[in-house]
């Protein structure tokens, strides 16, 4: 039972992170409609910007202060990911306001591939790392209840309450707030919302904006736990059968499919892998995300679309 509860807890503390990625596509496909292929990308770069300009601090201030180098890091980095939030809305879906969902799609696989490139021409290729002081050391919980306790990662545990505190206050920002009711407006139509006065390209800075910061904390985490490298964007597709799972258009649905994912793929891993050879971690969300495409394709908690005809 203690071996269980240690892959139970795992499982979640992943799935939360998983969660924090998914809520960047669900926000923008909210405000926007259009599915951000781009946000592992975007989780990428920002990971990078931290990493090179926490690295560059120290000279700039002439402090060692780790605290102020992490500070000044993030800060620039998150100025990086509001100009390319104007970037995007100024150059690219402001030039595609109207058009067909997959022609917005198109425009997201492009700035992927910037992206892509474009952060590692500015700030390199090479493995970087972000120290953010997270403890690394395994503790042990229950050792009174069950033989050995359950040994549970302290770096895994304050990176998931970083990413449930995130995802709460987005939720409430996104439901409670005046801005908050706004995107949800232009996601249900843009001309209507643009008739009653709300500015669309303003909002769409907004959402893309606090993607981004969505996209910072978590490429912040994960780059604390494996280094930044190009894989983080990889990491970031499994945030695609979250989605799929939770409902593109839900902020709770992003919750719980990340917590779904994130404990199914460890306890499978650990009770179906030795049957099956091991690396069932690397599909197992995929492969549930289909199986509930084919019984429910909106997702746990998304809205059914009814077409009138």
């Amino acid at each position: 039972m203690g071996f269980f509860l240690e892959t139970f807890i795992g499982g979640l503390m992943a799935g939360m992170l998983y969660s924090l990625i998914a809520l960047g596509f669900v926000l923008i496909f909210k405000a926007s409609g259009v599915f951000n292929f781009a946000q592992g990308a975007m989780v990428l770069f920002a990971a990078l910007a931290m990493a090179r300009f926490s690295e560059w601090a120290p000279g700039w201030t002439g402090s060692d202060s780790k605290l102020l180098a992490n500070i000044i890091g993030f800060v620039l980095a998150m100025a990086c990911m509001v100009a390319l939030a104007w970037v995007i809305e100024r150059f690219v879906l402001g030039k595609l306001v109207n058009q067909e969902g997959i022609t917005l799609l198109m425009a997201t696989l492009g700035i992927t591939y910037f992206l892509d490139g474009f952060g590692q021409t500015v700030f390199g290729s090479d493995i970087y790392k972000i120290d953010v002081g997270m403890p690394k050391d395994p503790m042990f919980l229950f050792e009174s209840t069950f033989q050995g306790g359950v040994l549970v990662s302290q770096e895994d545990l304050f990176a998931a309450v970083i990413a449930a505190a995130l995802v709460a206050v987005l939720a409430a920002f996104f439901q409670y707030t005046s801005t908050g009711r706004a995107l949800r407006a232009v996601a249900d139509d843009h001309q209507a919302a643009q008739s009653i006065g709300i500015p669309l390209n303003r909002i769409w800075v907004i959402v893309w904006s606090v993607a981004g910061f969505s996209a910072l904390v978590a490429g912040m985490i994960w780059g604390s736990k494996l280094g930044v490298q190009f894989s983080l964007s990889q990491v970031a597709l499994k945030a695609l059968p979250v989605v799929i799972l939770g409902g593109l258009t839900s902020v709770p649905g992003a919750i719980i499919g990340g917590l779904l994912i994130g404990v199914g793929e460890k306890l499978s891993e650990v009770y179906i892998g030795p049957m099956l050879g091991g690396g069932i971690e690397i599909w197992f969300a995929y492969v549930m995300a289909l199986g509930f495409l084919l019984v429910r394709p909106q997702g746990l908690f998304g809205e059914k679309i009814i077409d009138r005809v």
